[in-house]
């Protein structure tokens, strides 16, 4: 699965770090989740949806 976490958190002008902060999670989960080396849970899916002003549908793309 891919994510637009990285272009919307950058478009936003917020940090991995303000980002985890806001998520309740560190800037290390941050750096993970947007280089697609972990799939972060369904609540933690929605709070980065919430804070980056998208939905769940389209901050994550499915992959065939």
């Amino acid at each position: 699965m891919e994510n637009q976490i990285r272009a919307l958190r950058k478009s936003l002008g917020l940090s991995q770090e303000e980002l985890a902060k806001r998520c309740g999670v560190s800037r290390q989960t941050i750096n993970a989740i947007e280089n697609n080396k972990y799939d972060p849970s369904l609540a933690l899916a929605f709070h980065l949806a919430r804070e980056l002003e998208t939905t769940v549908d389209a901050l994550f793309i499915p992959v065939p």
